[in-house]
């Protein structure tokens, strides 16, 4: 892990820095992501203060951002049901690594404190995500703090290179 990594809630100024990070990673990796590049490199800057905790009518939880010194390093996303018979439920969304900061623990980091502040969070009983299935490091990564496949959405990407990539879901008890 990165000696200057801190972990802490995205603010309203960190908004320009977390669009640069999401535009790069959609670009760089559009197999991990459902959202592709073109598209939502057109969005607003403005957009993204859905992400902000209280968000999408209080249904975002928070979203974390890895700090290395100044720079965004990486970022995850924690969405709430809204609705009352489901608001136990939360869904990870939009976990992301800068490429130069891979391999130093810092999906690990943002994965344990997310988790942390879930587990914290009155009323909530347990965690969903999606991830590529054939991501073999990420799957891992939520295997190793608990998450379980409950099922496999075959097809859930098309790119257009022709692949066609299934989507692991996965699930936390808090």
């Amino acid at each position: 892990m990165i000696d200057t990594l801190s972990i802490r809630p995205m603010l309203e100024p960190d908004l320009l820095g977390y669009k640069a990070l999401r535009d790069a990673m959609l670009t760089g990796h559009p197999e991990a992501f459902t959202s592709d590049a073109e598209t939502e490199s057109q969005r607003d800057l403005t957009s993204y203060r859905s992400r902000l905790a209280g968000g999408s009518g209080g249904a975002t939880l928070f979203t974390l951002l890895a700090l290395d010194g100044p720079r965004i390093a990486g970022a995850l996303t924690c969405e709430r049901e809204p609705r009352r018979k489901v608001q136990h439920l939360a869904h990870l969304v939009g976990m992301m690594v800068a490429d130069t900061h891979r391999g130093r623990g810092i999906g690990r980091a943002l994965l344990g404190a997310a988790v942390d502040r879930l587990r914290a969070t009155p009323g909530l009983a347990q965690v969903t995500l999606s991830v590529t299935s054939s991501n073999r490091a990420a799957v891992g990564l939520y295997e190793s703090v608990g998450f379980e496949r409950y099922g496999r959405l075959p097809d859930a990407i098309r790119l257009p290179d022709g692949r066609r990539l299934d989507k692991d879901l996965m699930l936390l008890r808090l």
